[in-house]
């Protein structure tokens, strides 16, 4: 068999397989993409990047990275940085000095790097990696603003930590550069970044605007014009185009001209064989002389990094900020390394080898140890770290709700109002906006998109409640948030049908919310003949059975607070059993009207 054919798709295949497992296990895909990568490589040989794509491998590389970062740039938001813009500069200017220069001594004193090598090491290290971050901040699902600020630190220092890691490199291969010329080399490169960056998104809104692309070919050309955009800057100004393609990304998410949703969905989909496809040819193309290069220092190295210099740069960064102490410790708990320092660190090392520099090949093995460490260590104990700061809960409560009826507003209102967090998603925007009015927070977008994962605060977010009248609408939208919340806090409305056969198996359906006969028509219903939400506090005087006595059994079980606050859900599959002392919260006729609780009941309408 050919063996360009088979490296080719071995790449493909155990890239999509380490996804897979990563989300199967739930440990961070990145991680075992590199054992994947290591294994093909290094110890078996089953691939070689350098034999397979030559000096393809490394212009590939960074085509995919600018392809990354732009997906990253969609990602952004404005209202965010508005909100976290002052911390998030003063983390990627004056947090990556602090880091450079710590990180530099580090690589000198603990690994034994001469001067020039270590400066180099400590430039690439500056770099998070939002590829890493943005999954596990989706899995913790931290409050406030540290997961806004993580996001927008790994996506825009990824394009500063390369350009001053491309300033080290050219003094190290060229001699010492003056400071005027150091200055002048980094504002041309921001300069032509930002403003290449600015007319890339406008002349694509533009297109988009005009009609002048067909929806067909909307996704492959905007593909072609982050290509062009990358290289035209690349060529302007060396190693500008990452900065370019990630501030054209964020222009083109934050206007209001064009929708540009089908976009980002399709960049996210191209992402992850990306990100597979790329882990998995750098980590493959280690060399096992490169791995024994390690020595006793690394293990010191690392915990310089965990211990020292990471909390050293959040700190020094967030002095006079309105952090709290535990936020800052959480940030500091929070840095993995990911594509960018892999591909970064490979192709230096590689133009070292070639210039003939001492001691580059210890260039990669560092990088890729860091890398392994840090979304091994993070990746495994970031979630502990934010439940035990209080920033995130260990039983979190609050609920997704999908649709936006007037109903499912008020039932939104109901949970709110009981201390709970709460975040309605609509893809009507007359829902949207009337949810606003009535106090609800609410977000208009598809349920299945990307951004309501990494834009909307899940802080405190437990369950989905899927409230729409479509079965297959609710039934995808559990397959979706299956993976974040768990299965069984995956909640939809029973079908309107019975069929003989089900028409979507219950293996992939959520749990029945409310019990087996209440569907969208008969809450609407309900809803409309002025039935209200009320709040029952449940006695030995006035228990559950005598709450169904008063109201006939006919008020429909919503949800239930135990002693303890927690905030459970009446469905099909799992009987709740009230009991004294705790707090149900039922649909009930309208005061008055036979059956309704009267005030025996000690209940109140919320």
């Amino acid at each position: 068999m050919d063996p360009l054919l088979l490296g080719l798709s071995a790449v493909v295949i155990l890239g999509t397989a380490a996804q897979w497992l990563g989300w199967r296990i739930r440990l961070p895909s990145i991680l075992l993409l590199l054992v994947f990568g290591i294994l093909a490589g290094p110890v078996t040989g089953l691939i070689d990047p350098r034999a397979m794509l030559g000096p393809m491998l490394y212009p590939v590389v960074s085509l995919a990275v600018a392809v990354i970062l732009f997906e990253g740039g969609l990602s952004l938001s404005l209202k965010e940085f508005r909100a976290v813009g002052g911390t998030v500069f003063r983390l990627v200017t004056v947090g990556m000095v602090v880091g450079w220069f710590l990180g530099s001594l580090a690589a000198h004193w603990l690994l034994g790097m001469e001067w020039s090598l270590s400066i180099l090491t400590g430039a690439i290290l500056v770099v998070t990696g939002p590829t890493v971050i943005i999954p596990l901040l989706r899995h913790i699902r931290p409050a406030g603003a540290t997961g806004p600020i993580l996001k927008w630190e790994g996506i825009v220092i990824d394009p500063l930590g390369a350009m001053l890691a491309v300033l080290v490199f050219q003094i190290i291969t060229t001699g010492e550069a003056p400071l005027p010329i150091i200055a002048a080399t980094v504002g041309k490169t921001l300069l032509v970044g930002a403003v290449l960056g600015v007319l890339g998104a406008l002349v694509m809104v533009g297109l988009l605007k005009r009609g002048w692309i067909p929806d067909y070919l909307q996704n492959p050309v905007t593909l072609m014009w982050v290509v062009a955009v990358f290289v035209a800057a690349h060529l302007l100004q060396h190693e500008s185009g990452l900065l370019a393609v990630t501030v054209m990304g964020f222009a083109m998410a934050n206007q209001k001209r064009v929708p540009v949703q089908h976009i980002v969905e399709f960049k996210e989909n191209l992402r992850v064989m990306l990100i597979a496809s790329i882990f998995i040819l750098l980590a493959a193309s280690l060399r096992p002389e490169d791995l024994a290069l390690l020595g006793p220092g690394s293990v010191l190295f690392l915990l310089a990094l965990f211990l020292v210099i990471r909390p050293a740069t959040v700190f020094v960064s967030t002095l006079g900020g309105r952090l709290s102490h535990d936020e800052k410790l959480f940030l500091s708990w929070m840095a993995p390394r990911g594509i960018v320092a892999a591909a970064v660190s490979s192709i230096f090392s590689l133009r070292l080898h070639e210039a003939g520099h001492p001691g580059a090949d210890s260039l990669v093995a560092v990088t890729f140890l860091v890398i392994i460490a840090t979304v091994t260590v993070y990746g495994l104990s970031a979630g502990y770290m934010a439940k035990r700061l209080g920033l995130a809960k260990a039983n979190p409560d609050g609920v997704l709700i999908l649709g936006g009826r007037f109903w499912a507003r008020r039932i939104a209102k109901a949970i709110k109002d009981e201390g709970y967090p709460v975040m309605l998603v609509d893809n009507d925007r007359h829902n949207v906006l009337a949810a606003r009015m009535e106090g609800v927070p609410a977000y208009y977008a598809s349920v299945f998109s990307e951004p309501v994962l990494e834009q909307v605060e899940l802080g405190g977010i437990g369950k989905l409640l899927a409230l729409t009248g479509n079965d297959d609408t609710n039934s995808l939208a559990g397959l979706h948030f299956a993976p974040v919340f768990g299965r069984d806090q995956i909640f939809q409305l029973a079908a309107e049908e019975k069929p003989l056969k089900e028409e979507i198996s219950k293996h992939l359906r959520g749990r029945t919310a409310f019990g087996e006969d209440i569907t969208h028509i008969l809450l609407t219903q309900r809803f409309l003949a002025d039935w209200t939400i009320r709040k029952t506090k449940l006695s030995k005087e006035f228990d559950y059975e005598a709450f169904k006595a008063k109201t006939r059994g006919e008020a429909i079980p919503l949800f239930l607070i135990t002693e303890q606050g927690r905030l459970r859900v009446f469905n099909a599959e799992s009987a709740l059993t009230p009991q004294p002392g705790q707090t149900l919260i039922s649909l009930a006729r309208p005061r008055g009207e036979a059956g309704s609780a009267g005030p025996a009941a000690a209940s109140a309408a919320v």
